[in-house]
């Protein structure tokens, strides 16, 4: 039986395996950034070393994600799966900051495994992990930081974590915490314009993608890469 252990942003370190959860939004919309065409994508933490990145070593990168949820100023994305599904991003290198999900990348580096997820690749997720065969798996629920109950992070990490263990429970009460989780009450309608009611329908398309999202170190600056798994 492999130990499972469920940590907050602040929290979060280095372990065996680690999966970074982030249903609303990053981690939803990186495979759909794959999904649209996109080749490379790249995790930072900190908005100044995505520009530093692009404008040093990789001058046609595009810069996606939010501060707060809203787009950052300058980038030519924000983090929101409805944008990005309706981009054609063929070839693209997107650099990706966002204020939890890359967060939580940067403080599980030098840990065995990472995996990036959310509802939208968690029977992926799952898998790679029993195939990793772990003892020990942490599951950052980076949702839980800024004062939010982050549950719909927990939510899903509870969904894989027993899929994990051999369970195959109903996933629609892990999915209906998505909207009543902290975060998930801003995407309704009449809502913040960075929120659309869209984003959390997609954020709870559950097993949507068939590839799971690994993390590995980059030789660029200040950078990690997201790659998509065989399986």
């Amino acid at each position: 039986m492999i130990d499972v252990r469920f940590v907050d942003l602040a929290s979060a370190e280095p372990d065996e395996a680690v999966v970074v959860i982030d249903v609303l939004r990053a981690f939803t919309v990186e495979p759909w950034l794959f999904r649209q065409g996109v080749e490379r994508i790249l995790a930072v933490a900190d908005a100044a070393h995505a520009i530093v990145l692009r404008d040093g070593h990789l001058p046609d990168a595009l810069l996606a994600g939010e501060h707060g949820g809203r787009p950052l100023e300058g980038f030519d994305l924000g983090n929101s799966p409805t944008e990005v599904a309706g981009e054609h991003l063929l070839g693209a290198t997107v650099i990706h900051r966002t204020s939890a999900g890359t967060q939580g990348l940067e403080r599980t580096v030098g840990s065995r495994l990472v995996l990036a997820a959310s509802f939208v690749t968690a029977r992926a997720t799952a898998a790679h992990l029993r195939a990793a065969c772990p003892t020990r798996v942490s599951f950052v629920i980076t949702g839980a930081s800024l004062g939010r109950d982050g549950d719909e992070d927990l939510a899903a990490a509870e969904l894989i974590a027993a899929r994990v263990q051999g369970f195959d429970p109903d996933p629609a009460p892990y999915l209906a915490r998505v909207a009543t989780s902290d975060a998930g009450q801003s995407f309704v309608p009449g809502g913040p314009e960075w929120a659309p009611p869209s984003d959390l329908a997609m954020a709870c398309e559950v097993d949507l993608f068939d590839r799971a999202l690994a993390v590995t170190p980059s030789t660029l600056p200040h950078a990690l890469e997201i790659v998509r798994t065989d399986h």
